[in-house]
């Protein structure tokens, strides 16, 4: 059985660790298990979830509503109240089954539940599986602001099931791509140079990338649990992406984005800024931009877009004192954090990437 070792908490991959997963509830005595889940994954997911789990502990199940626009304080409030009727308590436990909504929210909901229950984890997209299930951080959106209210809490224990992924129509398949090509910009060349090049990439073998993709995150995490330092670096792309992100899901105008085409759009930009501020080669960002463009086309962005985006960037948890901050690359594979970035060099980034 393949088994990734955190300090905290266990990553197991493949059928067989539906297995080690009743152990563990069988062992901790859970009173009551709550599955939350959510419309699309109760649908597609949770059979073959419910048929390949061995405990006879009691569980209910919750459903919230799929996509973004779910992730917030309201929802909570919903699962607390359905788990307070259940007559859940401190000696209950959730399990998520679903994609990055569904691990986030329900991370945090079993969190701060009678001061925190017990979690855990199985993604159900490529997104969460190489992103939101690992490294302990919960959270809601706040009026359109990501991740705003949320806490660090490690689950006991993440369940990678790549049978999952044969639900997930092709365009949210890619949005767990771009946090895959991140790890390689960020952290490992040789896995950048593997990933850009998609109509070469084996998915066939599509657990030895997500496998390598945490082993990337969980060792950064390890050194930084609680992004103080180093851990900054998974932001990479994300300064704006979240930005770009936000102002596609509150603009009625506009048409969703999933977060993976948008951080897309942020590796882009955010590699050109680092062009000016690292030095990063303008070759090797021709190389990143053309890359990406080619699996994820090029979104257009009027004056006015630039502009809400810019008032959304604002919001980022890295800003300090006003300023904006971002993590840029100085080559494929090291990056530095906390770096300040101007408005005006956010908006020429802007521009580049449309030429």
């Amino acid at each position: 059985m393949i088994k990734i070792d955190t300090p905290d908490y266990p990553i197991y991959f493949g059928v067989e660790s539906y297995a080690v997963l009743g152990n563990q509830l069988n062992e901790k005595q859970y009173s009551k298990l709550l599955i939350l889940t959510d419309s699309t994954c109760n649908e597609l997911c949770l059979p073959h979830f419910l048929a390949n789990l061995p405990t006879t502990i009691p569980f209910e199940i919750v459903e919230i509503e799929s996509g973004e626009p779910t992730k917030n304080l309201e929802t909570c409030q919903g699962v607390w109240e359905a788990m307070i009727d259940l007559g859940m308590d401190r000696h209950s436990a959730v399990i998520t089954v679903g994609g990055g909504v569904v691990s986030d929210l329900g991370g945090f909901v079993a969190s701060v539940y009678m001061r925190g229950i017990d979690c855990f984890l199985v993604p159900t997209t490529l997104l969460a599986m190489v992103d939101a299930s690992v490294g302990g951080k919960t959270g809601v959106d706040l009026n359109g602001a990501k991740n705003c209210i949320g806490t660090f809490s490690m689950p006991q224990m993440v369940l990678i099931d790549s049978v999952y992924l044969e639900t997930l129509e092709p365009r949210e398949l890619k949005s767990g791509y771009a946090e895959m090509l991140k790890h390689g910009l960020i952290y490992d060349e040789s896995y950048f140079n593997h990933l850009k090049d998609i109509a070469q990439v084996d998915f066939s073998d599509i657990e030895t990338l997500i496998y390598h993709s945490i082993v990337i995150k969980t060792q950064i995490v390890q050194e930084d649990p609680k992004e103080l330092g180093l851990r900054k670096i998974l932001n990479f792309g994300h300064t704006i992406g979240h930005a770009i992100e936000s102002y596609f899901l509150i603009n009625p105008i506009k048409e969703r984005m999933l977060h993976g085409e948008a951080v897309a759009i942020g590796l882009v930009i955010e590699s050109y800024i680092s062009t000016v501020i690292l030095g990063l080669n303008l070759k090797v960002y021709q190389e990143i931009k053309e890359a990406i463009q080619y699996i994820y086309g090029k979104q257009l962005f009027s004056e006015t877009d630039v502009e809400e985006i810019l008032t959304w960037l604002k919001l980022d948890k890295k800003n300090r004192a006003g300023e904006i901050r971002m993590v840029l690359l100085s080559k494929i594979g090291e990056c530095s954090f906390d770096l300040v970035v101007s408005k005006d060099l956010i908006v020429s980034g802007f521009e580049d990437y449309s030429k």
